[in-house]
């Protein structure tokens, strides 16, 4: 299997794990930022700017990785996948474009004020600043999801001798699967940023850290995450029968269902066997996946035996990836679920003498108890593992095209040396995982300083306080 068109895969999905992981953080976090300035420049509390101070740091870090990592898989196009910009370079290219004129520009024109111009400039122009950048994130994230989207969903164009041509850019902006794509996408920002703040604020919490800023981001986080995760949720439902219309042999797959008919059940578990086309130690529950993708109990859901073709060309994507895949990514939400909803229930429970459940629930954060705030800080990276489940999904279920329907990804691979495919990639996974590691270790180092140095006499990290000599005057000395 490890040939060049196998390395290949496997290096753009490194990179684009990688790459992924930033952008989802920043497209959030700005907003969130934004947030803070508002809170402080209405109330005048330093608390939020203290969150804000804090907080833009993580997002100068997690951007400058964004950008790196971003430069790196661009590369790629050119190196191991010419026959994707040869025969799709007409629509690719103008709206890669556009991100860099839309979005690229103002996040780099505005981002030094935003980081640097707390003191420098008016209040309002740090204000406008924060915005800016917010609002380029997201005008990256717009069009990288046109794109992605187009490709899932292809319209808008012609085919002549081999290349595509673009014959309608509304048609291609606003592709069948753009809208569920990009707010599914803007979702899982919010829902990664909800629980990094809520964990990384749990850990300071943890460490003894009760100051204003602190009680301010881990309150913001939970009520995020538990506001964000049932449109998540409907979000994702949507998303589906969207895929079920337009490609539903990546259904097939996430459902693991081999023969087309009704009465479909929900696998919790099992073994996909793509050599028997079958499914071993199935374990689910009778005809949800029906219900869930028909709303009928005996609509009729794909089967993967439809695509195969007559001469046994598979054209569905390999299974058990995609299957196991949507199983990480949907209990990873459910995990979100229940414990922002969790928290929120102990924040909200009415403390003794506490009168309006407002007021209860700002006195709950005391109240949390030691699991909660355990469960809280594990879950910081919950956000990156059920957006990198559900990118493997959907891009994984394309397979085995690049293209829906135009360009196979066979067909868009470079000929190069195996060779040197293989070694270019064991250089990025081992970059990657020190990055990776670095940035978490960054994180939480940034943390334990805050925390030290807001901690509360007596706290794990409080430090014994220093009484300095008194000045001496030299002229009374």
């Amino acid at each position: 299997m490890l040939d060049t068109l196998f390395l290949s895969r496997i290096q753009f999905a490194a990179n684009i794990s990688f790459h992924i992981l930033f952008p989802t953080i920043t497209i959030a976090l700005g907003w969130a930022l934004l947030f803070f300035r508002v809170r402080f420049n209405r109330t005048q509390n330093e608390a939020w700017m203290d969150a804000y101070k804090f907080w833009v740091k993580i997002f100068a870090l997690t951007f400058a990785l964004g950008v790196v990592s971003g430069i790196t898989m661009s590369f790629q196009f050119g190196t191991n996948w010419p026959g994707f910009m040869e025969t799709v370079g007409n629509v690719a290219g103008p709206l890669l474009a556009y991100e860099v004129l839309t979005a690229f520009f103002l996040e780099a024109v505005f981002l030094g004020i935003m980081l640097f111009g707390f003191r420098k400039v008016p209040g309002w122009v740090h204000t406008l600043a924060t915005f800016l950048v917010a609002f380029g994130t997201t005008m990256s994230a717009f069009w990288i999801i046109v794109l992605n989207s187009w490709m899932h969903t292809p319209v808008g164009y012609e085919l002549r001798d081999g290349v595509i041509f673009a014959t309608d850019w509304m048609a291609i902006i606003f592709n069948p699967s753009m809208p569920y794509r990009l707010t599914h996408m803007l979702l899982a920002s919010g829902l990664t940023v909800a629980f990094l703040m809520a964990g990384v604020s749990a850990f300071r919490w943890y460490l003894g850290d009760r100051s204003g800023e602190v009680r301010r981001t881990l309150r913001f986080g939970i009520v995020l995450g538990a506001l964000l995760i049932p449109l998540q949720i409907y979000v994702g439902d949507m998303h589906g029968l969207n895929t079920l219309k337009h490609q539903p042999a990546k259904v097939a797959a996430m459902e693991g269902n081999w023969e087309t008919g009704p009465n479909v059940p929900l696998l919790l578990f099992a073994l996909p066997d793509e050599s028997a086309r079958e499914n071993r130690a199935e374990v689910g529950i009778p005809n949800l996946a029906s219900i869930i993708l028909t709303h009928h109990a005996d609509g009729v859901v794909p089967g993967l035996n439809d695509f195969v073709t007559e001469d046994g060309e598979v054209l569905h994507p390999r299974v058990a990836p995609v299957f196991w895949g949507f199983r990480v990514m949907v209990a990873t939400g459910m995990a979100m679920l229940v414990i922002s909803w969790g928290a929120l229930a102990l924040m909200a429970r009415r403390q003794p003498g506490a009168t309006g459940s407002w007021l209860a629930m700002r006195r709950g954060l005391d109240g949390l108890p030691k699991l909660a705030i355990l469960a809280l800080i594990a879950m910081t990276f919950a956000g990156w593992l059920a957006t990198l489940a559900g990118w493997y999904v959907t891009e994984m279920g394309r397979q085995p095209w690049l293209v829906t329907g135009v360009l196979s990804t066979r067909d868009a691979v470079a000929d190069i040396a195996t060779g040197m495919v293989l070694s270019t990639l064991l250089i990025y996974l081992a970059v990657y995982i020190v990055l990776t590691l670095a940035y978490v270790a960054a994180l939480f180092y940034l943390a334990r300083r805050a925390a030290r140095g807001a901690a509360y006499p007596g706290g794990p990290l409080a430090e014994p306080r220093r009484t300095e000599p008194a000045p001496v005057n030299a002229l009374t000395a």
